[in-house]
């Protein structure tokens, strides 16, 4: 219930209000935001692969409904990637993109058009794109644009959401050779119909889906912070005899740094999905949403600030 009371919160304009005039401010929301600007992300992206982690940045804002707005994404990450290979740091990070923020709203002509954009840029920095998924009523849509999009960059990923009662059958469909797809949990609100509602059975399709993905023959990018889970993924690696450069595992920005360097450290490929901009609003709710003590770490802030 709380999970998607937060859900819901994410979309409304009063909520969000309330969170942004918090005594806390942006102080507690830097814990999984990076900044607000290029410079922001590429200090953040200079100290995690530093510390011999993987990159993935986002370029906060979704829902967009006009074009200039949708142009306006497109250009920042140009800019962004511009940054990137300015610095050199094309081969450790790559760039994550919501269609929704480049206008699938308007058109799957204006989101495929823009996409192709970023995915140029992204090519001409030494690096590449992956499409997030986002709301359920959008996830043929963003795979047929995937699909399209690799006709020209095969290397662009695609994201399987394991509450997606459908999402096994997504992952069989792209474990080919090449394929680069990133499994999560998901992080919208959804009806039972298309989706799973319980905690235990989101996990049991997470750890089927990764079945299907380790035993396949494409590059699995394993995003959660479940240690079993974890576990499970390393237990499959070594079954399917994977080299620990053939898949990674994805963790965001703030939530249990200590973990994704002692993976690191192990040899293993770790990447931090790191988002920044000003339109940090929807993003850090689902944040709150996906694990109470990220709420509790919230309220805490919220109460102990002076």
């Amino acid at each position: 219930m709380l999970r998607q009371a937060l859900l819901f919160a994410s979309r409304r304009s009063g909520a969000r209000r309330l969170v942004e005039t918090a005594p806390v401010g942006r102080d507690v929301v830097r814990r999984f935001v990076a900044g607000e600007t290029v410079e922001d992300a590429a200090r953040v992206t200079r100290e995690l692969t530093g510390d011999g982690l993987l990159v993935s940045l986002d370029v906060l804002g979704e829902d967009v409904h006009d074009a200039a707005q949708a142009d306006a994404t497109v250009r920042r990450y140009e800019a962004l990637l511009e940054r990137l290979r300015s610095a050199g740091l094309g081969t450790r990070v790559e760039v994550s993109l919501k269609l929704s923020a480049v206008g699938q709203a308007l058109g799957e002509e204006i989101a495929l058009r823009n996409a192709r954009r970023v995915c140029l840029a992204a090519r001409a920095a030494g690096t590449t794109v992956t499409l997030d998924m986002e709301d359920h009523t959008t996830v043929r849509s963003t795979l047929g644009i995937v699909h399209e999009l690799r006709r020209d960059f095969p290397d662009v990923g695609a994201v399987i959401q394991s509450y997606l009662r459908d999402a096994e059958d997504y992952c069989e469909d792209l474990a080919y050779e090449g394929s680069r797809v990133r499994l999560c949990k998901g992080a919208y609100a959804a009806p039972e119909a298309v989706a799973f509602t319980r905690r235990a059975d989101i996990d049991r399709s997470y750890v089927r889906c990764m079945k299907v993905l380790l035993a396949g023959d494409g590059y699995p990018m394993l995003a959660t912070h479940d240690p079993r889970l974890i576990d499970i993924g390393a237990a499959l690696a070594v079954l399917h005899d994977r080299d620990p450069k053939t898949f990674e595992y994805q963790m965001l920005y703030g939530i249990r740094p200590q973990e994704q360097r002692r993976l690191a450290a192990q040899g293993r490929q770790v990447r931090v999905y790191v988002a920044f901009g000003g339109e940090w609003y929807g993003y850090f709710m689902r944040r709150l949403a996906e694990k109470p003590a990220n709420l509790a770490f919230f309220l805490r802030a919220v109460a102990t600030r002076r």
